[in-house]
């Protein structure tokens, strides 16, 4: 093997490792409904990270293929359910969330991601509290 591509070899393995640091984050999700006397904390996991994106500023200039907006995605999901608890009978105690099992950089999917940027919603309860851990 040739000094040169080994040396590029290392170079993109070390490269491509910063660039791109999305992957599974644990989460709480707190989980509340007016019927029920509890609050759920769910500890989850979500896709968080920093993918490497292309500046659009020179939009004009580019071809849209060369524009890339990536965000840190799921890449395999699947939904647990859990139980809240102190609802009444009338009420549907269930509440189903997303575990992120692995993580990409990709295109956003809405439907199953929330693709823009909201106001700062807040994520505590706001009565007692009873803590699932799945």
């Amino acid at each position: 093997m040739s000094p040169f591509f080994l040396l590029s070899l290392l170079f993109g393995l070390a490269f491509g490792q910063t660039v791109s640091l999305c992957a599974p984050s644990e989460y709480v999700i707190h989980v509340e409904k007016r019927e029920c006397a509890y609050c759920l904390a769910i500890n989850t996991t979500i896709c968080a990270g920093f993918c490497m994106t292309r500046d659009s500023n020179g939009k004009k200039l580019l071809l849209k293929s060369a524009l890339s907006q990536n965000v840190c995605t799921y890449k395999e999901i699947l939904y647990q359910t859990a139980l809240i608890p102190g609802c009444p009978l009338h009420t549907i105690p269930y509440y189903s969330y997303p575990v992120a099992v692995s993580c990409k950089c990709g295109k956003c999917n809405t439907d199953y991601s929330d693709c823009v940027h909201e106001k700062v919603r807040t994520n505590y309860c706001t009565k007692p509290q009873k803590l699932c851990n799945m």
